[in-house]
């Protein structure tokens, strides 16, 4: 038997070192509207709504050792994406923020356009606009 989805999209569950430079990138800068803060056993998740998914900030009651950082350094999950309708302002946005550039903007195909940059932790977010 296969899953059977109850909603049509992917939820993703990032534990930060700073909750609230994580919070200024995601919520501030990004968009996404913080629904629930909620306590876990190992620290506190903060729901973050995009669409139908939901980004999930874990701030750990101890911070980890962080892994490699960039897309081809380990294995495992290594980018979130964002469908955006909106990728010129969103690449502006995050210039004028200082965020680092994992991949400057570019047209991947004809008709894709994407950008990857990275959170305040190293982790790559990506976007993607289609036309």
């Amino acid at each position: 038997m296969s899953m059977k989805p109850a909603k049509n999209c992917v939820d993703i569950g990032l534990v930060v070192g700073d909750i609230a430079k994580s919070l200024s990138f995601y919520q501030d800068l990004l968009g996404l509207e913080k629904l629930q803060e909620m306590p876990l056993w190992f620290g506190t998740m903060h729901r973050m709504a995009f669409g139908d998914s939901h980004v999930k900030l874990i701030d750990p009651k101890e911070v980890p050792e962080s892994g490699a950082i960039g897309l081809d350094k380990s294995l495992g999950f290594r980018y979130l994406t964002f469908q955006v309708t909106n990728i010129d302002e969103i690449c502006q946005d995050c210039e004028d923020a200082g965020v680092e550039f994992e991949l400057p903007k570019k047209e991947l195909m004809p008709g894709v356009t994407i950008a990857m940059v990275r959170d305040p932790d190293g982790n790559v977010v990506e976007f993607v606009q289609r036309a």
